[in-house]
């Protein structure tokens, strides 16, 4: 079993560190997500015209419990008191209200902002290149798209209105209590520097221990998803007990960190109270000394006391909201990093559509590398050295082909050659760091990509099907297709008979990833669904891997019918796949050393023979003949790494 430390600098640790918000302050990161309001800025401003109303019936009662004291209680009149009482009743029904109202709007501009916020991010990650994807955990990306958007969505919601709520009763106070007895009201703020103070240590703590806590929670997230996705896989290595233990280390550095928080808010929060409590003995024993020497009433003094008792509940709720916001800051930072990780693959502002297309792929001088750790996604053989960052080996280096509309070529070579590679480039999965691909003429990167790719039909080697009916995953790329049409697709690659043999037909649900299916099932309805779109452009990725010699003959006379009048590439393992192939292309160490048919490689191309020798072998045929390696080596002059130094010209022809 492949060893690993939990917390490890990978993918997903290099798409944090480059965040354009890495420098900037909790404010700024969360001022950023705060603009996200604007559309809402209606509803906003009512909420907070309730806040400010609120907070105005708040301040009203101390007033009235000190008209009440002084001119009710103190002079026996009773009167006084029960419209006093009133007054308070309908404040307290008037708060309620308000409060209501403020609560009801204030969590639906959240839950909006949290809708808009996930929607943009779901957005991302479907147009984010494959390149850039590919280093990116998805349990990092789950991760930011829940629970780091739940963060954002406290904080548009009920924390900013807690501290502008807190502010402004902290202000009204204070201009109350000093206009009653200045002296009183300024001993009065003697414990908000340390209230401050204390609230501004404690987001400093909490900001980074809570960046770390969520990384960790993402690598949980991605260990359980990867565990959840290769059950059989542990199953069938034995590993449940290896899995289990390595899960265990995971959960138990995670509650490590919540641990270390939980021990931030335990004392944060007692010293909090503390603070706040000593500030009211301070005002009760010089209140109660100002009342005995006849410089401020009963009444006052109960509204004093009153007012900070109103005072330091708001004040000790922003210090627990600090922490959130230092949260927010980092779950946002989290997300600014997906969100503005540069691509490698953008739309230009000008794209144009692509339009109809013969389908003749030219490329001229290309050359692609891998960034991060080197793996490309669909792609992760070709280029995959392990090698990371700029240093990495280049997946194609310096490709030019030519291939004429309506050719069939088939890509050979060894695994990391550059196969996948080549015909991602013409999909526009990657685009290259050097040189340029066209379709007829055109360059791929000045067309817009959803015009592109609707005119390329593509079957993977390891095909993904979704959750969803057989319809609906054949008519992925046509959902508009009528039944006849997925009929008539499903028969062109053999699969129909096996559907319509089912209990529920093309109703039957497939497992998440196919798994209800056979590896040949998966594939012919891949197949099916490349043949439904109708590309001019068909790429194949080794689309008869997984079938049976009987299923993938069957196939191969459905492909001959796709593939008539089409450009199509064939990533081949099989060496019968090459029998649908108008020219062969052989890649090795991301250059082209050879191209042309079965017989000519046979003579020309010491790295040609190696694979089929190879293959054969596996097959437990007779490798290529020695007449056919002498002749080889004959018309090779003798050189045989020279198939290494002999790129394919311009024209498309092998020199």
């Amino acid at each position: 079993m492949l060893k690993r430390s939990n917390r490890r600098a990978g993918p997903s640790d290099r798409a944090d560190s480059p965040s354009p918000a890495r420098e900037l302050s909790a404010f700024r990161i969360n001022l950023r997500y705060l603009a996200y309001l604007k559309p809402r800025w209606r509803r906003v401003a009512a909420i907070y015209l309730v806040m400010f109303l609120g907070s105005g019936t708040l301040l009203a009662i101390p007033q009235l419990v000190r008209w009440i004291v002084d001119h009710g209680i103190a002079r026996q009149d009773l009167g006084v008191v029960w419209r006093a009482v009133g007054l308070l009743l309908a404040l307290a029904l008037a708060r309620a209200v308000l409060a209501f109202l403020m609560g009801r709007w204030t969590e639906i501009v959240s839950q909006g902002v949290a809708a808009d916020l996930r929607q943009q991010m779901f957005n991302r990650f479907t147009m984010m290149s494959v390149s850039l994807i590919s280093r990116m955990e998805s349990g990092q990306l789950l991760q930011r798209a829940v629970q780091d958007v739940e963060r954002i969505r406290f904080l548009t919601g009920r924390a900013v209105l807690r501290v502008v709520d807190a502010s402004v009763l902290f202000a009204g106070t204070l201009v109350l209590l000093i206009g009653m007895n200045p002296l009183l009201g300024v001993l009065c703020l003697a414990t908000m520097p340390l209230l401050a103070y204390r609230g501004y240590h404690y987001g400093r703590r909490q900001r980074p221990l809570s960046t770390r806590l969520q990384q960790q929670l993402g690598d949980l997230t991605g260990l359980l998803e990867q565990n959840l996705r290769g059950v059989r896989l542990v199953k069938a290595f034995a590993q449940e007990h290896n899995e289990v233990k390595r899960f265990d280390t995971g959960n138990d550095a995670w509650f490590a960190l919540a641990a270390q928080q939980a021990r931030l808010t335990a004392v944060n929060s007692p010293l909090l109270d503390l603070i706040a409590n000593f500030g009211l003995v301070i005002v009760i024993g010089a209140g109660g000394l100002f009342t005995i020497n006849g410089h401020l009433t009963i009444g006052e003094l109960v509204a004093f006391t009153t007012y900070l008792t109103q005072l330091f509940a708001p004040i000790r709720r922003v210090g627990l909201v600090i922490p959130m916001l230092a949260m927010a800051a980092a779950s946002g930072e989290r997300i600014a990093s997906v969100l503005d990780a540069p691509d490698g693959v953008r739309e230009r502002p000008d794209a144009r559509p692509l339009p109809p297309i013969r389908g003749a792929v030219s490329m001229r001088g290309v050359s692609y590398r891998y960034e991060g750790n080197g793996v490309g996604g669909a792609d992760s053989t070709d280029g995959a050295d392990g090698t990371a960052g700029a240093g990495g080996r280049w997946a194609l280096r310096e490709v030019d082909l030519d291939v004429p509309a309506g050719t069939t070529v088939a890509l050979l070579g060894a695994t990391g050659a550059g196969k996948s590679t080549l015909a991602g480039l013409v999909l526009r999965l990657y685009d290259p760091q050097q040189g340029s691909v066209q379709i007829d003429g055109i360059d791929v990167r000045e067309v817009s990509i959803a015009s592109l790719r609707s005119q390329i039909g593509v079957v993977m080697q390891d095909p993904v099907l979704f959750a969803a009916s057989i319809r609906d995953n054949i008519a992925f790329g046509a959902p508009h297709a009528t039944d006849a049409d997925v009929y008539a697709a499903a028969q062109a690659a053999s699969i129909h008979d096996h559907v319509v043999s089912l209990q529920e037909g093309y109703d039957t649900m497939v497992g998440e990833r196919g798994v209800t299916l056979s590896g040949g099932q998966r594939q012919r309805i891949a197949i099916a669904r490349a043949i439904l779109v109708d590309p001019r452009i068909l790429i194949l990725d080794d689309a008869t891997s997984s079938v049976d010699a009987h299923t993938e003959e069957m196939i191969h006379d459905a492909l001959r019918r796709l593939l008539t009048g089409r450009t199509s590439y064939i990533i081949a393992q099989r060496l019968s796949t090459l029998e649908l192939a108008d020219v062969v292309v052989v890649l090795d160490d991301g250059h082209i050393t050879a191209q042309g048919g079965h017989e000519e490689l046979l003579a020309a191309s010491a790295t040609y023979r190696a694979i089929c020798a190879e293959q054969l072998q596996r097959e437990g045929a007779d490798p290529p003949g020695a007449a056919g390696a002498e002749a080889g080596g004959a018309e090779a002059g003798g050189r045989q790494p020279a198939d290494r130094a002999a790129p394919a010209s311009p024209s498309g022809e092998s020199t």
